[in-house]
């Protein structure tokens, strides 16, 4: 039988023998195949695992496949569920079919029936996918809070207006806004990203605008800048926040006007691009120190998505922790199935500063020192306990240079702040401040 991709079936019976037999036939069929006993393990395992279809008895204790396919429904509408069962009725399957059960087979099932059921379920899973749902696989959330800002930028993302993405550090303001330009217009057309802050200002200006040959020192060469590079489709300016003021005139001129200027150019080459831009400041307090233009401000947030830290969506940790796992053990180290359930309760309960890069770095960290199939809560300990140690804010480490470089320069010049302001090109006024700031005595370094 053929299907649109490896399918990752659940499942769910309460006997083991059924569940055994069953389980071996689709996995000669090329599925990946979880079990469940009971409905309640189902939903356990639906809250930890992406599945694609759910193949469950109909007379289970406690929670019965029909009760099952109504809590699925609660928190993973759409995705098909076949029920089957030993003892066929017409009312039952009335009542299935009418809930929305997609398919109702009984027992002993019909070989053919069965593949037919799973691949016309498959089909309409994937075959939704194919009609442009595919823009969102990246995010894997039952959060409601991010599930809302997944759906504003569904909205938005037709539209040509300018989105601004708020979002801490780590948080996936770039994976978001690769999703809008799949679901846009201009899907087909180049998604180009350039960090604002990891560049001096000139470099950054060339880079946006381009320039040309002899422009300025180094330029041996015309250069297309990003604006251009990017016609048709959209630039993504992340850390907006961190644009030097003297470019921010620029860049709001080229918004207005869609027309861009390379440096040393004497013309203007015509642009059609969107702008999607992001940023972890907050960009009021920006605009009422002068650090941000107004204008400028206005042209960018037409649209607001603000994506919330991991912390704030802290139901999804085991979800992406376990989607982190398959594809980092893949890539370096198969033999690493799992978690334990100590270990993933460990890390649903951590505070994640770094958001989900810092779970990525944990989870590698645990994959790569263990030696066992299943990471226990000892190693997601450790690999916490050095991600707390080495990971830092962006001002902490900026402090931290600061102190490290002034301790080296007092010692290289012994406490001589003449010297030192000469070295650091910094006044003495300005030193001193420093000094001061990191509780340095100049007199200790004599």
């Amino acid at each position: 039988m053929s299907t649109t991709k490896q399918a990752h079936i659940l499942l769910v019976d309460d006997d083991p023998n059924l569940l055994k037999l069953l389980g071996i036939r689709l996995k000669s069929e090329g599925f990946v195949i979880t079990t469940a006993l009971s409905g309640q393990e189902a939903l356990k395992i639906l809250n930890k695992e992406s599945i694609d279809l759910v193949i469950s008895d109909l007379k289970m204790d406690e929670m019965d496949g029909l009760d099952l396919f109504v809590e699925v429904q609660k928190s993973y509408s759409g995705l098909p569920v076949i029920i089957l069962t030993a003892h066929g009725s017409i009312p039952d399957a009335v009542l299935a079919t009418q809930q929305g059960v997609f398919g109702f087979l009984t027992k002993p099932v019909d070989k053919d029936a069965l593949y037919k059921a799973i691949e016309n379920a498959l089909a309409q899973s994937f075959g939704n996918k194919a009609n442009g749902d595919e823009w969102d696989e990246n995010f894997i959330t039952k959060s409601p809070i991010m599930l809302q800002v997944i759906e504003q930028a569904k909205m938005v993302a037709l539209s040509e207006v300018s989105i601004l993405i708020n979002g801490a550090s780590g948080t996936g303001k770039e994976v978001l806004a690769k999703a809008i330009h799949q679901a846009s217009h201009r899907k087909n057309k180049p998604f180009i990203a350039i960090n604002c802050g990891a560049l001096p200002e000139q470099l950054l200006e060339s880079e946006l605008f381009g320039h040309t040959k002899g422009s300025f020192t180094g330029a041996v060469a015309n250069r297309d800048g990003l604006f251009k590079a990017a016609d048709g489709g959209t630039l993504f300016l992340d850390e907006i926040g961190d644009m030097p003021f003297s470019l921010q005139v620029k860049l709001l001129r080229v918004i207005q006007e869609r027309k861009v200027r390379p440096l040393g150019a004497n013309s203007d080459i015509d642009i059609d691009v969107r702008i999607i831009s992001a940023t972890h400041r907050n960009l009021i307090e920006a605009m009422e120190k002068n650090e941000f233009r107004e204008d400028l401000y206005y042209r960018l947030n037409v649209v607001n998505l603000k994506l919330p830290t991991l912390n704030e969506r802290s139901e999804d940790v085991p979800l992406l922790a376990n989607l982190l796992l398959k594809k980092i053990a893949a890539k370096n180290k198969p033999s690493v199935k799992s978690f334990s359930p100590e270990a993933l309760k460990k890390l649903a309960s951590a505070k994640w500063p770094g958001n989900i890069r810092q779970l990525v770095n944990v989870i590698e960290q645990c994959v790569a020192i263990t030696n066992a199939t299943v990471i226990n809560d000892t190693l997601i300990d450790k690999a916490l306990q050095q991600e707390s140690n080495s990971f830092t804010t962006l001002t902490e480490a900026k402090n931290q240079f600061e102190a490290t470089y002034l301790k080296k320069i007092l010692h290289m010049t012994k406490g001589n702040v003449t010297q030192a302001a000469r070295l650091s090109d910094r006044n003495r006024t300005e030193l001193y401040k420093l000094f001061a700031k990191h509780d340095l005595d100049p007199q200790d370094f004599k």
